[in-house]
């Protein structure tokens, strides 16, 4: 598939950082820090772009991929999140995003093209090491400056591409189906081995097809 993106650099002292956004950030989702759960609400269109955007930082250890989520919950009105994918390599610190962020100028235009993200069954099924509790490859997560910051290896955004590709695939039929209770959702991080131990929380992820208007 291909993917219409945003391409910005900016330095922080010495150091300079790419950050890669969507051409056109998705108009229906939503990214909350809810009570269990990291609480993501998406259509098909938006979901199909995380999904992307979420195997490219996969084939993309030297750049912040950031999708802007940051939407006023239509349930809660409480404000969202932004969510930031990027390769522990960076070594970058949360704290300075807000920083960063402030530095990125217009960005210029760029097309990826991009297999299609797992969504089928079979995406689930994880490699059997990421279940020992030796295993350290693992999704470290921090809130902070309204942004979700998922940090992680290449393999594991790979091995995870199947989260939001799932709820797209499969999330409008079952609702259509099911018109008075139908709920479609995905999650990962509970006890899967995905993400860190002390304070990683699991994301829960919802389509949603009924959005008010703005």
């Amino acid at each position: 598939m291909k993917l219409s993106l945003s391409l910005h650099r900016a330095r922080l002292g010495p150091a300079e950082f790419q950050v890669i956004r969507p051409a056109r950030p998705p108009e229906r989702a939503v990214l909350s820090d809810g009570r269990w759960y990291l609480d993501a609400q998406v259509d098909q269109q938006a979901a199909q772009l995380v999904a992307a955007l979420w195997s490219l930082a996969a084939t993309s250890p030297r750049s912040l991929v950031h999708v802007p989520l940051r939407r006023t919950d239509p349930d809660t009105g409480e404000p969202g999140l932004d969510l930031v994918l990027l390769h522990h390599s960076l070594q970058f610190a949360p704290s300075r995003w807000k920083e960063l962020r402030a530095r990125l100028g217009p960005g210029r235009p760029r097309t990826a093209d991009l297999p299609g993200p797992l969504s089928d069954g079979r995406a689930r099924e994880l490699r059997p090491e990421r279940q020992h509790r030796e295993n350290r490859d693992r999704f470290h997560q921090r809130v902070h400056a309204g942004a979700l910051f998922m940090t992680g290896s290449a393999a594991l955004f790979a091995d995870t591409s199947w989260l939001f590709a799932d709820v797209a695939h499969r999330g409008p039929g079952y609702v259509h189906a099911r018109p008075d209770h139908g709920h479609y959702c995905a999650r990962m991080g509970q006890g899967d081995g995905l993400v860190a131990d002390g304070g990683g929380s699991a994301i829960h992820v919802v389509y949603r097809d009924q959005w008010p208007d703005r």
